[in-house]
């Protein structure tokens, strides 16, 4: 069995601000990290090499150069093999032209049998690029995965809802987008980091992988994101005193009162 996971290299979010006049992210000295969402899709994929012996998994990335240091933590992870999708003629992509370079980039790893993404990337919190590269490769999709198993040429999965889950059984190959719930990533293994250290990272530009570049980069791009922004902090709240709730509702209507809202 082949397995390629789709991961993102992204900014820690926990440490990006904002620029407030020109409303852009502050990369500056922000460090980068696996999407953590894609974290779990790999490890869902390691946890089924580890049951079936002879199951290759392959992470698929699409970013600059500097992206290899993920791919290499990936490899250190237990992955056995990784591809970097990178050229100019692929930057600025939005979701769209970006899922259509990796679809073409999937389509020469050739010969997988599952697809692994993550549910969404912090940097974007768009949650379309997965699905949109099942709709490409003209494959099912499932998203939301918070359990998995297999059986007999099929994935059973529970996708998450906002009140519950969903049992669904789809046919292989297909994309399974997974959230946090799925699973515990492990870390990376001395021996892995070893690997790592060794394995050569390959790095296929837009004419490796065949894309037409009227599909990808920034002018294909359909969207493009105006402006970012941290919300102003809003003001301390104040409590309604009052002994009974009856007493509090007549001191909240004073307040409102003393304050010319009513």
């Amino acid at each position: 069995m082949k397995i390629i996971v789709c991961v993102k290299q992204v900014p820690d979010t926990t440490e990006i601000t904002i620029n407030p006049e020109t409303g852009t992210l502050i990369r500056d000295g922000v460090p980068s990290i696996l999407n953590p969402d894609d974290a779990n899709a790999l490890e869902q994929a390691l946890q089924i090499k580890d049951s079936q012996p002879g199951t290759e998994v392959v992470v698929v990335t699409m970013g600059p150069p500097q992206a290899k240091e993920m791919l290499q933590e990936c490899i250190a992870m237990g992955a056995d093999d990784a591809v970097l999708l990178s050229d100019r003629a692929l930057g600025g992509s939005d979701t769209w032209a970006t899922s259509n370079a990796v679809a073409a980039g999937i389509r020469k790893v050739g010969d997988f049998d599952l697809i692994f993404a993550g549910r969404q990337a912090i940097d974007g919190d768009t949650a379309q690029v997965g699905p949109q590269i099942a709709e490409k490769l003209g494959i099912p999709q499932v998203t939301y995965v918070k359990n998995f198993k297999l059986e007999d040429g099929y994935a059973i999965v529970d996708r998450a809802l906002e009140d519950g889950y969903e049992t669904l059984k789809v046919k292989l190959p297909c994309v399974l987008t997974a959230i946090k719930e799925l699973n515990e990533p492990r870390y990376m293994s001395v021996p892995g980091i070893l690997k790592a250290a060794k394995h050569d990272i390959k790095v296929w530009n837009a004419a490796d992988i065949g894309v037409d570049l009227t599909t990808v980069g920034l002018k294909a791009s359909p969207t493009n994101v105006f402006k970012s922004f941290t919300p102003k902090p809003k003001g301390a709240g104040v409590a309604v005193a009052g002994d009974t709730p009856r007493e509090k509702a007549e001191n909240l209507m004073d307040a409102l009162r003393e304050k010319h809202i009513i």
